[in-house]
């Protein structure tokens, strides 16, 4: 065999994915890109704030000797005291630039967490649905993802949160607000998390670390804001990024912060400095690290966001749609009004309408419409969206 059995295995798992994909881009070569509603992607469309351009520019004309060469692999130390204090506002923690390692975005600051606590057979348990590469994270560094069922407004279901954990479980991994539903973990349902991992770590002698995902912390509506971690948990990590609040996914810059009250914490920091290096990652980016150092406090136009989803949440309901409204993120998660929600969204490719079945995140019975796109987009998928649902509901009548 050409390539490895697993990565075979997959793409495989993943040929769904390719399939609309592929089908998008014939529509978009038969009809043109501008006559396609694409919804897939968790793209951000706005641009970064003002203030991004303004000091790239500055930096930009640094010609210091040695500004764009390696620097300890955790980081620039002024830019992990800068992402620092935003922690410590967020989490309502006192927390120094040593407990904060800059990486190659949060995919790369989930997988540095993973190198470092998982031996080989531990278990990651997540609440379903969930964005799809976590299993590939944890088959990375040879973990068994284990996915935990939600209660129906996907908040999290506690009985079967401790049903789940054993032996194995050495990570609960919340992504808050959660890709593909949008849903806020609120802080009772996290004080409970923590009280539950609490025991549990005891019971099996080692910590079971809560890792919470939030490059979404700040993409938020309706006065919604995240619940910190830090003060629910001791053996708490979160791992972000800046691609969706600054609009910079390209740039791949993100961060891991350890919970300083976690006892043994330096020897968590040094065992991610290390695996943030040898995956082959070394540093992150050392100009964008420099930018992100002045732009902590920065944020682009949420409330486009928040116009979007709504156009887009109040059609969709008021044609027949079971579709709320998410708390945070910019994905809607409405029920498919067929069964097979693959087989809807093919139902929308004919309106050349493009959407992602919930099956790929293990939310089956619901599609995924990303927001994060053109004004114009998302009127003009309007009646698109009412032709597909009419359509449907008119042959299950019929039968």
């Amino acid at each position: 065999m050409l390539i490895a059995k697993n990565v075979s295995e997959a793409i495989e798992k993943s040929s769904w994915i390719r399939k609309m994909f592929e089908d998008g881009a014939k529509l978009k070569a038969e009809f043109g890109a501008e006559n396609v509603c694409d919804f897939s992607l968790g793209n951000p469309n706005l641009p970064p704030p003002a203030k991004f351009y303004t000091v790239l520019e500055k930096l930009a004309r640094d010609h210091t000797p040695g500004v764009h060469g390696y620097m300890p692999n955790a980081g620039f130390q002024a830019t992990r005291d800068a992402v620092a204090k935003r922690i410590a506002r967020e989490q309502e923690s006192e927390i120094s630039g040593a407990h904060i390692i800059m990486t190659v975005g949060a995919g790369g600051a989930l997988n540095a967490v993973f190198r470092a606590v998982l031996e080989p057979g531990d278990s990651i348990l997540v609440p379903k649905p969930f964005f799809v590469e976590y299993v590939f994270y944890a088959q990375n560094h040879h973990g068994k993802l284990v996915t935990v069922a939600t209660n129906l407004d996907f908040s999290l279901d506690m009985s079967a949160m401790e049903a789940a954990i054993d032996a194995s479980t050495r990570v609960v991994l919340v992504n808050t607000p959660n890709n593909p539903t949008g849903k806020i973990y609120s802080s009772d349902d996290l004080a409970a998390l923590g009280k539950l991992l609490e025991r549990k770590s005891k019971e099996f002698g080692r910590p079971i670390y809560l890792v919470s995902d939030e490059p979404y912390r700040a993409v938020t509506y309706d006065g919604a804001t995240v619940p910190p971690i830090f003060p629910v948990y001791e053996a708490s990590i979160i791992c972000s990024s800046f691609s969706k609040d600054l609009s910079l996914a390209g740039e791949r810059i993100g961060y891991i912060a350890v919970n300083p009250a976690l006892e043994g914490s330096p020897m968590l920091v040094g065992a991610l400095t290390l695996t943030n290096r040898i995956l082959g990652f070394v540093n992150a980016p050392a100009l964008i690290q420099r930018v992100v150092a002045e732009l902590v406090d920065e944020k682009v136009d949420i409330d486009f966001y928040k116009q979007n989803r709504d156009i887009l949440c109040d059609a969709l309901n008021g044609f027949g749609y079971d579709c709320p409204k998410p708390q945070g993120a910019f994905y809607l998660f409405p029920k498919s009004p067929i069964g097979d929600d693959v087989e809807f969204c093919r139902e929308l490719l004919k309106e050349n309408i493009l959407a992602v079945p919930g099956a790929g995140f293990h939310g089956p019975g619901h599609f995924r419409l990303s927001y994060c796109t053109s004004r114009d987009t998302v009127e003009r998928s309007l009646p698109g969206f009412k032709r597909a649902i009419d359509r449907v509901l008119n042959r299950t009548k019929g039968s």
